[in-house]
Protein backbone atom coordinates (compact mmCIF):
# COMPACT_ATOMS: atom_id res chain seq x y z
CA UNK A 1 0.00 0.00 0.00
CA UNK A 2 2.72 2.50 1.00
CA UNK A 3 4.46 2.02 -2.56
CA UNK A 4 1.32 2.28 -4.59
CA UNK A 5 0.79 5.47 -2.84
CA UNK A 6 4.24 6.82 -3.46
CA UNK A 7 4.34 5.71 -7.29
CA UNK A 8 0.37 7.17 -7.09
CA UNK A 9 1.56 10.79 -5.67
CA UNK A 10 4.67 10.85 -7.98
CA UNK A 11 2.83 10.07 -11.12
CA UNK A 12 0.14 13.09 -10.30
CA UNK A 13 2.57 15.44 -8.56
CA UNK A 14 4.59 15.23 -11.63
CA UNK A 15 1.91 16.03 -13.82
CA UNK A 16 0.61 19.09 -11.06
CA UNK A 17 3.91 20.43 -10.99
CA UNK A 18 5.07 20.46 -15.03
CA UNK A 19 2.12 20.81 -16.91
CA UNK A 20 1.57 24.47 -16.24
CA UNK A 21 2.60 28.24 -16.73
CA UNK A 22 6.00 27.76 -14.73
CA UNK A 23 6.94 24.57 -17.08
CA UNK A 24 5.14 23.39 -20.02
CA UNK A 25 3.64 26.13 -20.84
CA UNK A 26 6.11 28.98 -19.91
CA UNK A 27 5.69 31.72 -22.36
CA UNK A 28 9.81 32.40 -21.72
CA UNK A 29 10.64 28.60 -22.44
CA UNK A 30 11.89 27.52 -26.10
CA UNK A 31 9.66 24.96 -27.45
CA UNK A 32 12.15 22.22 -27.50
CA UNK A 33 12.40 22.95 -23.94
CA UNK A 34 8.90 22.37 -23.21
CA UNK A 35 8.76 19.29 -25.76
CA UNK A 36 11.12 18.02 -23.22
CA UNK A 37 9.49 18.98 -20.18
CA UNK A 38 6.21 16.94 -21.40
CA UNK A 39 8.00 14.00 -22.51
CA UNK A 40 9.62 13.94 -19.21
CA UNK A 41 6.36 14.00 -17.34
CA UNK A 42 4.70 11.64 -20.04
CA UNK A 43 7.42 9.24 -18.64
CA UNK A 44 7.01 9.23 -15.17
CA UNK A 45 3.40 8.91 -15.78
CA UNK A 46 3.81 5.77 -17.76
CA UNK A 47 6.51 4.50 -14.92
CA UNK A 48 3.66 4.98 -12.35
CA UNK A 49 1.19 3.46 -14.13
CA UNK A 50 3.27 0.33 -15.19
CA UNK A 51 4.36 0.41 -11.04
CA UNK A 52 1.26 0.36 -9.87
CA UNK A 53 0.04 -2.23 -12.15
CA UNK A 54 3.02 -4.63 -11.03
CA UNK A 55 1.82 -4.40 -7.39
CA UNK A 56 -1.68 -4.08 -7.61
CA UNK A 57 -2.50 -6.53 -10.54
CA UNK A 58 -3.02 -10.46 -9.46
CA UNK A 59 -0.67 -13.03 -10.03
CA UNK A 60 3.03 -14.93 -9.13
CA UNK A 61 6.13 -13.04 -8.12
CA UNK A 62 4.68 -10.45 -5.72
CA UNK A 63 7.93 -9.98 -4.04
CA UNK A 64 9.38 -9.54 -7.30
CA UNK A 65 7.02 -7.20 -8.65
CA UNK A 66 7.34 -5.33 -5.66
CA UNK A 67 10.89 -4.81 -6.13
CA UNK A 68 10.46 -4.17 -9.55
CA UNK A 69 8.08 -1.13 -9.33
CA UNK A 70 10.22 0.18 -6.19
CA UNK A 71 13.28 -0.22 -8.84
CA UNK A 72 10.97 2.01 -11.04
CA UNK A 73 9.68 4.30 -8.80
CA UNK A 74 13.59 5.22 -7.67
CA UNK A 75 14.09 6.05 -12.03
CA UNK A 76 12.94 9.30 -12.40
CA UNK A 77 15.03 10.95 -9.30
CA UNK A 78 18.18 9.05 -10.14
CA UNK A 79 17.14 10.74 -13.36
CA UNK A 80 17.12 13.98 -11.66
CA UNK A 81 20.35 12.71 -9.80
CA UNK A 82 22.27 12.51 -13.18
CA UNK A 83 20.95 16.30 -14.13
CA UNK A 84 21.85 17.43 -11.03
CA UNK A 85 25.60 16.04 -11.37
CA UNK A 86 26.31 17.21 -15.17
CA UNK A 87 24.12 20.48 -15.06
CA UNK A 88 27.27 22.72 -15.39
CA UNK A 89 28.16 20.86 -18.88
CA UNK A 90 24.77 22.32 -20.22
CA UNK A 91 24.36 25.29 -17.70
CA UNK A 92 21.50 23.69 -15.97
CA UNK A 93 20.06 25.45 -13.13
CA UNK A 94 17.62 23.93 -10.33
CA UNK A 95 14.70 26.20 -10.27
CA UNK A 96 13.64 28.88 -12.79
CA UNK A 97 12.83 32.77 -11.26
CA UNK A 98 9.23 32.15 -12.05
CA UNK A 99 9.43 28.87 -10.36
CA UNK A 100 9.60 27.71 -6.14
CA UNK A 101 12.56 29.35 -5.19
CA UNK A 102 14.92 28.31 -2.90
CA UNK A 103 14.75 28.04 1.23
CA UNK A 104 17.11 30.33 2.50
CA UNK A 105 18.76 29.30 6.00
CA UNK A 106 21.53 31.17 7.98
CA UNK A 107 23.93 29.07 9.21
CA UNK A 108 27.00 30.73 10.41
CA UNK A 109 26.26 34.17 9.59
CA UNK A 110 26.59 32.54 6.22
CA UNK A 111 23.54 32.04 3.63
CA UNK A 112 22.27 28.90 2.54
CA UNK A 113 19.86 28.18 -0.36
CA UNK A 114 18.61 24.92 -0.48
CA UNK A 115 16.40 24.10 -4.13
CA UNK A 116 13.15 22.51 -3.32
CA UNK A 117 13.50 20.18 -5.87
CA UNK A 118 16.30 18.36 -4.17
CA UNK A 119 14.67 18.31 -0.86
CA UNK A 120 11.99 16.71 -2.60
CA UNK A 121 14.04 13.83 -4.28
CA UNK A 122 16.30 12.84 -1.68
CA UNK A 123 12.97 13.06 0.57
CA UNK A 124 11.66 10.59 -2.42
CA UNK A 125 15.03 8.29 -2.26
CA UNK A 126 14.63 7.75 1.43
CA UNK A 127 10.91 7.09 1.59
CA UNK A 128 11.20 4.23 -1.15
CA UNK A 129 14.28 2.68 0.79
CA UNK A 130 12.04 2.74 4.10
CA UNK A 131 9.02 1.74 2.39
CA UNK A 132 11.54 -1.54 1.06
CA UNK A 133 12.44 -2.01 4.04
CA UNK A 134 9.47 -2.18 5.86
CA UNK A 135 8.56 -4.66 3.75
CA UNK A 136 11.48 -6.74 3.25
CA UNK A 137 11.20 -7.01 7.24
CA UNK A 138 7.95 -7.72 7.10
CA UNK A 139 8.33 -10.98 4.83
CA UNK A 140 10.68 -12.14 7.10
CA UNK A 141 9.73 -15.38 9.46
CA UNK A 142 9.05 -14.02 12.76
CA UNK A 143 12.23 -16.50 13.90
CA UNK A 144 14.31 -14.84 11.45
CA UNK A 145 13.69 -11.27 12.31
Amino acid sequence: MLLAAFCAIQGLATILMDLNRTHATHPQWLGHARFHVVWQTGTVVALAIVELVLLWAPGSLESERFYLAALLACMPMIGFFAALVTRRTYTGTLSDPDGIPPARFIVRGRQILVDMNLVAEIAGIIAVAAIVGIYHFSSLPRWNR
